[in-house]
């Protein structure tokens, strides 16, 4: 699920990019053509399921090498999600949070009558040493997902390091989120890209394989692999919220579903499509782009998230 349909996003991201090509001949024109274009009306059907609704303690896995600040950077985007505190005042008076963007998967609950989800960070834990190795099939995420939480419900978050190597990781995915149904719970596992794809999985904050190579944005914490990565766990968490079986809110085939965030694909800002991020903002003094501020002072990318209120793409800012 997830990051699962990569392959498709990315054969269809060749075909629009260059059906944009052709319309002209001048980059500034291209922009100003491809940012007129109006994708058709789509929606995410609800098919009944059930949603992570209420409390929901996500235990995190850090397989292989984590420095202390790349910890507190993924840690810090959790706490986020619900910061009661408020994010320092912009010039324009908006204050694009990461509170205010996870409200969005809040109206996917309340749409089918289920209880807003709380987000709690539970427990942390490590195996450095790599103990099944630094090449893991699919399966061996889960058996790790069900060595850390063995009980029922919860989320388990599995995240691999830079030198680990996960079966599928850049071909055809940047993460997925899975479920054992018996236990009633779900796990979401996300590689650390920068030395094996950053292209790929940790744009924009790095030139992309395919498409216009236009100068990535600042990695708003300074760490493109990791800042990469909560584009990642960010965009999953909300497919694994509103889809964690399977049978919840998804757009197109089962095995290969459009989730909240999957189905706006590269937009973060205001004006995105294929090869640019859209309209983001820049922190004057790291040079750092984000578009939604956290807790301890924090700045995230966060990908835009499709809104079942006007069945569009949405961004914070």
């Amino acid at each position: 699920m997830g990051f699962s349909q990569f392959s498709k996003l990315a054969y269809n991201f060749l075909v629009y990019f260059v059906l944009s090509s052709l319309l002209t001949n001048s980059c500034l024109s291209a922009r100003k053509l491809t940012s007129l274009y109006k994708p058709p009306p789509m929606a995410l059907k609800y098919h009944n399921g059930a949603l992570l609704q209420g409390d929901l303690p996500i235990s995190i896995l850090w397989y292989g090498n984590f420095s202390p600040p790349q910890k507190s950077i993924v840690a810090d985007f959790f706490l986020s999600l619900h910061s009661s505190s408020k994010p320092q005042l912009l010039s324009d008076h908006h204050q694009p949070s990461v509170s205010s963007w996870w409200n969005t998967i809040q109206t996917y609950l309340q749409k089918a009558g289920k209880k807003p989800s709380r987000i709690v960070l539970s427990n942390q834990f490590s195996d450095k040493n790599c103990s099944l190795g630094k090449f893991l099939k699919k399966s061996q995420i889960s058996e790790l997902a069900h060595r850390v939480n063995s009980k029922p419900g919860g989320l388990t978050l599995v995240l691999t390091s830079r030198d680990v190597a996960v079966e599928g990781f850049c071909v055809s995915n940047c993460g997925f989120h899975g479920s054992d149904r018996k236990l009633k719970s779900v796990f979401i596992w996300v590689g650390n890209s920068v030395d094996q794809c950053p292209g790929q999985c940790a744009w924009p904050f790095h030139q992309p394989i395919y498409g216009p190579q236009t100068e990535p944005l600042g990695a708003p914490n300074g760490d493109v692999g990791v800042d990469g990565m909560v584009v990642n766990i960010a965009s999953l968490l909300a497919g694994t919220v509103t889809n964690p079986f399977g049978n919840g809110y998804y757009l197109g085939p089962a095995d290969a579903p459009l989730e909240a965030a999957s189905a706006c694909p590269g937009v973060y800002g205001k004006g995105a499509y294929p090869g640019y991020a859209g309209k983001v903002l820049v922190d004057s003094s790291s040079g750092g782009s984000y578009n939604a501020l956290g807790a301890k002072g924090r700045k995230y990318l966060l990908p835009g998230l499709f809104d079942p209120s006007t069945s569009e793409c949405s961004t914070v800012v």
